[in-house]
């Protein structure tokens, strides 16, 4: 299939600005080595769910906010071709959110690979049963598929959701049960939300923003490692985002992935690249971490 190579625009934004390949292998020279190597392309298992996917999430969601982001503004053709590239170099994980307004660029890209190859998280931001059922019916619409493997509550920030939207939780746990997702889970934007999924064994599978400086994240970084650590321990699935800070670790970026795979206890982690050559690099330097 043709790949468009897309124009470079805001490397810092998406978090994955691409160098010349000498500057690259300098930089990544004076890091310390990791225990182990990895690979963007690894197959990883999300916590108990038995879902297998690649390390890297590919991201439509930089700066998602009113259906729309960084990745869709490429357009429905342009970001499924960023994805089919992904898919090309070991990818198999397409992260996406009503929210972002990615699934019609997912579809697209759906249409050009097995289903059963790739995993489709999308995210509701429903707080009543009616709307979680009504998205679950929607999302499936938008991303042309019958069945969504992780969907996420999307951005909770009370430390009550557990009790205030049970309702939503029981349209997903039902959903699971009839074979509609695969599996559910938060993505959550405080400490306190976060500790609340922490000890819920309704969450399969946790998004935490994690990097090395406290970057758009719930709290400082120790804090949030000790939760995951907590996380870890039960057995969840820990799915690592705003790696490199959502721009702010643009110059520092092999230090955010060094710091990201070192932890050992992330799963999988999801990045945007807004083009093809931003994406490769990520690819590489995960490779030469």
């Amino acid at each position: 299939m043709k790949r468009r190579d897309f124009i470079h625009r805001t490397a810092c934004a998406a978090g994955a600005a691409w160098i010349h390949p000498t500057a690259f292998a300098r930089a990544t020279s004076a890091l310390p080595a990791l225990p182990r190597k990895f690979s963007a392309s690894d197959t990883v298992t999300l916590g108990k769910t038995g879902i297998q996917t690649s390390r890297l999430a590919m991201g439509t969601g930089t700066v998602g906010s009113g259906h729309h982001s960084h990745q869709t503004a490429l357009g429905i053709k342009g970001l499924s071709d960023l994805l089919l590239n992904g898919y090309d170099h070991g990818l198999r994980f397409f992260d996406s959110a009503d929210s972002y307004g990615s699934h019609p660029h997912v579809a697209e890209a759906l249409k050009h690979v097995p289903r059963d190859k790739v995993t489709v998280l999308t995210k509701t931001w429903a707080r009543d049963p009616a709307t979680a059922r009504d998205d679950l019916e929607r999302f499936r619409r938008e991303l042309g598929t019958d069945h969504i493997d992780v969907c996420l509550m999307h951005c909770l920030t009370e430390g009550d959701w557990t009790e205030r939207y049970k309702g939503v939780m029981d349209v997903l746990s039902e959903a699971k049960e009839k074979g509609i997702i695969r599996a559910h889970g938060c993505s959550c934007h405080s400490i306190e939300a976060l500790r609340a999924a922490t000890k819920s064994p309704w969450v399969e599978v946790h998004l935490v923003r994690i990097n090395p400086v406290g970057a758009f994240m719930d709290s400082d970084p120790n804090t949030v490692v000790s939760v995951m650590r907590e996380m870890r321990a039960a057995g969840k699935g820990i799915i690592g985002m705003k790696i490199l800070g959502q721009g702010q670790l643009c110059t520092r970026q092999d230090e955010a992935l060094n710091f990201a795979l070192g932890l050992n206890l992330l799963d999988a982690f999801t990045i945007g690249a807004e083009s093809q050559s931003e994406q490769e690099d990520l690819i590489r330097r995960i490779a030469a971490a």
